[in-house]
């Protein structure tokens, strides 16, 4: 394959690198000759290029950073937590090279051993998107390498430079070569086609829901396992005895953290209508006060949005919100004053008056722009929070434990937060949601064995003679002789 991709700042429009276009059949080929060896390779000993790679990002954590920022645009702080958060997943799952256990059981049969153990899944396709362009890949490359998997990865066509910064130092680390392989293009063509190969064994795949469900048929029609994390559309939902300022430093967080473009961003505010017109007031203030600007600057708050086409994204939301009926009482408008006129910045936007019905209230925007939504009770709260049609990650701020175990009991997400915003998640649980943010799998955590290894079951017989499981048990008895 020929040509390139070029990477642009989004904040200044500033070229960061170019990034030759490559081969998914070839990245694959190299993979699927790579396998064996690596597969055969001891835990413990792929575990040690894990931990040498976790070495090589914490030395290099502030210049991974500043790219980061340069690259997607979060802001310099946040872009650092991205990398930390690749630093923990090698740690963590450099860890379960010598932990990666299975289960010993007592057989119903007398000299009859029992267990089971994990095995590598083969070559697994990772798909990851822009936003995270660090972090996310971890969640998958690290657990499926130190399980004895070989990798092809690829990156979002947004974000390459990251990635071929990112998979260089698993190289310098000791990785043998075809056991992780960068795959650049664009993603209609080499990501169908990665997606498509008869030798890829798994698909991991991070983005929209409209990619995913593709990604999810085209591998279906060879049969291969796929693992989906797609959208969100999360809520923090505030009672009448809530902490308010605390819970506006969590809404802020987490609805113009990396300027709404999280998958876990908090896209819906349910207040009771106790405190509505308080913590309205209090959310005026404070985004009122936050900067845009680039990353890079200190003094930045929100940075740029990812592109052009986000952009316009985000202003077509907001046109439909208004003509649903809903206010938008700040916001609302690309920013295009002073440094980031060449840039893609949007306004922080909050909604008043929206109800759960509203287009604005059920779809991922992706973007700066959170809504309220009026509650009469707990029980209408967690109502119109399970009333969207994703299930990734809620929040409530209460100080009434029994309100708060309610919660935690009613509400139909994968993750929730007491007392916290609806991002900030940790490497040794698991991530991932219900109905329609995924298929089920999830990743970090333990649970991430799960998607990427193949359980064996072993049975020994030392008997010498032929037992039968569940026909041959009643016979037996405790003193019978062994042989």
């Amino acid at each position: 394959m020929t040509g390139v991709i070029e990477s642009r700042n989004p904040a200044t429009g500033e070229l960061v690198d170019r990034c030759p276009i490559s081969s998914p059949e070839s990245a694959v080929a190299a993979a699927v000759k790579a396998l064996p060896g690596w597969r055969a390779t001891p835990a413990p000993r792929r575990a040690d290029v894990l931990y040498r790679a976790a070495e090589l990002l914490k030395s290099r954590k502030s210049d991974l950073g500043r790219l980061v920022t340069r690259e997607m645009g979060k802001v310099l702080v946040e872009a650092r937590g991205d990398v930390q958060e690749a630093i923990d997943m090698a740690l963590y799952m450099a860890g379960e090279g010598r932990r990666m256990g299975g289960q010993t059981v007592p057989s119903e049969l007398p000299h009859k051993f029992a267990m089971s153990l994990r095995e590598p899944v083969g070559v697994v396709a990772v798909i990851t998107p822009w936003n995270f362009p660090i972090a996310v890949p971890s969640w998958k490359i690290l657990p499926a390498l130190v399980l004895g998997n070989t990798v092809v990865w690829k990156p979002s066509s947004d974000t390459p430079v990251c990635a071929r910064e990112f998979a260089a130092i698993f190289h310098e680390a000791g990785l043998p070569e075809g056991v992780l392989n960068l795959v650049i293009g664009r993603g209609s063509d080499s990501g169908a086609n990665l997606v498509r190969h008869p030798e890829v064994n798994l698909v991991t795949f991070t983005g929209s829901n409209e990619a995913g469900h593709k990604v999810a048929m085209l591998a279906a029609e060879t049969g291969k396992r796929y693992a989906l994390e797609m959208g969100g559309k999360n809520a923090i939902l505030v009672l009448e005895d809530a902490n308010l300022p605390l819970a506006v430093d969590g809404i802020l967080w987490s609805a113009f953290g990396t300027s709404g473009q999280r998958c876990t961003a908090a896209s819906r505010v349910i207040v009771h209508r106790a405190v509505r017109a308080e913590l309205t007031q209090l959310l005026l203030d404070r985004i009122g006060r936050l900067r845009l600007g680039n990353g890079l600057d200190p003094s930045t708050d929100v940075g740029p949005v990812i592109n052009a086409a986000a952009l316009k994204k985000i202003e077509d939301y907001v046109r439909i919100g208004v003509e649903e009926g809903a206010r938008p009482l700040t916001g609302g408008e690309r920013y295009v004053d002073g440094d980031c006129r060449n840039g893609f910045f949007f306004k922080p936007t909050l909604f008043d008056n929206v109800l759960p019905e509203m287009r604005i209230a059920r779809e991922e925007i992706f973007g700066p722009v959170t809504c309220l939504l009026e509650a009469q009770n707990l029980e209408h709260a967690i109502a119109i929070n399970n009333g969207s049609a994703y299930g990734l990650v809620s929040a409530i701020y209460t100080r009434d434990i029994n309100c708060a175990f309610t919660a935690m009991r009613e509400l139909n997400t994968g993750i929730v937060y007491i007392n916290a915003g609806t991002i900030g998640s940790e490497v040794q649980l698991p991530f991932g949601g219900t109905r329609g943010t995924g298929n089920g799998s999830r990743e970090a955590g333990q649970a991430a064995l799960d998607t990427f290894s193949e359980w064996k079951t072993v049975y020994v017989d030392y008997s010498g003679r032929l037992q039968r499981a569940q026909i041959d048990a009643d016979t037996v008895t405790s003193n019978e002789e062994s042989p």
